[in-house]
């Protein structure tokens, strides 16, 4: 069976200027992965419904998965460099595990990751090589 697609989702809010620049760097990163890839720019205020459980501290805020399996998560400034180099290194298995502050922090975002995974990728933000 296949892995599921690499999931690249940004938890932001559109009154953040840092966070804006994550768009188009979440494009890039599609074109210039050559693998499988579902990127996502959430508004954690447009979407509260979806994020439920996350208290989004730090902007932005990149939740990177694949499948159940959370890889990364945590606050990264947009930079394509890092970010191109952050979802060469979860392809690679390479990542580690992310801590959580709370149980309930840790299984909101594994929840988020599921429901994600589960959506439909949007035809501008899914990516295959």
């Amino acid at each position: 069976m296949d892995e599921p697609p690499l999931l690249v989702a940004c938890l932001c809010a559109a009154w953040c200027g840092t966070c804006r620049d994550y768009a188009p760097l979440l494009a890039e990163l599609g074109r210039s992965l050559r693998a499988p890839l579902q990127t996502r720019w959430i508004d954690i205020e447009d979407e509260a419904d979806l994020v439920d459980g996350i208290d989004v501290e730090n902007f932005p805020t990149l939740l990177i998965a694949r499948g159940e399996r959370v890889l990364f998560y945590g606050t990264v400034l947009p930079h394509a460099a890092t970010l191109q180099r952050l979802a060469e290194t979860a392809l690679a298995n390479e990542l580690a595990l992310p801590s959580f502050d709370d149980d309930d922090t840790e299984a909101a975002v594994h929840a988020l990751a599921r429901r994600l995974g589960r959506e439909p990728p949007a035809e501008a933000t899914s990516h295959a090589a």
